[in-house]
């Protein structure tokens, strides 16, 4: 079964939570914890390299992220996809892509350029023509049908939450197979989209975002099909390179770390166990062949 098809079957089992990774460390813990997919956060993969979440990196960027982070873990992982890079021949480019790299799925947003994190301000939004025929583009370049193309409104800030309903809508009568209403700014919102939108929906939750704060259980219970947080963990890395790094400068000692754990317990997290192996694996024949 690929892990288009996986994604799928486990969604049949209720509402999917996808924490946010932005490299593979960050999504083995995910697969770790015991999660059922990973969501490739592109705010975070942008911020990895040394950019603010703005559009700045191109799609080649992002699908090999998305790539290195599928061939870490074993679980299915949703990416971001930004706007698809350019227009409806760039979305077939990029839905290819990211298929290649053993992605489950990705999303492909209606901003234009200069693209922006769907929590900031002055997002500019493409005519709904343009964005309903990438999303139709997008989804006819899938070789697994299992793929996932999700389609991402930002219209709610410039344009309103009916406008956004309206687009979402209108991208799952294109063949979308999940919308994301990006962004909804009220609880009466959040209640609304999964029952005014005609399709399953994804909700983006977001620490001090324009989204209110909503249980995992009640999100569910609305009806939500997936609930990724994006930034949960590169937030928290944040806050402790911060802390640990003034600790440092004010006693002058190596601090304790919050995952009291051996250098070589550090490595098994990025697969020492499975590369000891291969150390005297070949070494001979006999070994080779009881191996």
């Amino acid at each position: 079964m690929s892990r288009s098809a996986a994604f799928r079957e486990a969604m049949k089992k209720g509402m999917i939570v996808a924490p946010g990774a932005y490299d593979c460390m960050t999504s083995r813990a995910i697969e770790r914890a015991g999660f059922a997919a990973v969501y490739m956060t592109g705010g975070g993969s942008a911020s990895y390299l040394g950019y603010p979440d703005y559009g700045l990196l191109t799609m080649t960027e992002m699908a090999d992220n998305a790539g290195r982070i599928a061939a870490s873990v074993k679980l299915p992982v949703i990416a971001d996809a930004d706007t698809g890079y350019g227009n409806e021949l760039n979305a077939i480019r990029t839905v290819r892509e990211y298929e290649r790299r053993g992605v489950a799925g990705l999303h492909i947003e209606d901003q234009g350029f200069p693209k922006k994190c769907g929590h900031l301000e002055d997002k500019t939004i493409v005519p709904i023509e343009d964005y309903v025929a990438k999303i139709r583009a997008a989804v006819s370049a899938k070789t697994d049908p299992n793929f996932m193309v999700i389609a991402r409104t930002d219209a709610r800030a410039p344009l309103g939450f009916e406008e956004a309903v309206r687009r979402a809508n209108a991208a799952i009568e294109a063949g979308a197979d999940m919308a994301f209403v990006e962004a909804p700014q009220t609880l009466d919102e959040v209640k609304a989209v999964p029952r005014l939108v005609k399709g399953p929906c994804m909700l983006n939750m977001v620490w001090r975002g324009k989204t209110p704060d909503v249980a995992l259980s009640d999100a569910e219970s609305m009806g939500y099909k997936l609930a990724i947080l994006p930034g949960m963990l590169f937030q928290e890395a944040l806050g402790v390179c911060d802390s640990i790094l003034a600790e440092v400068r004010a006693t002058g000692w190596h601090p304790p770390p919050k995952l009291d754990i051996t250098p070589q317990q550090a490595f098994q997290r990025a697969g020492a166990d499975e590369w000891d192996r291969y150390r005297t694996q070949f070494r001979t024949p006999a070994k080779q062949a009881a191996e």
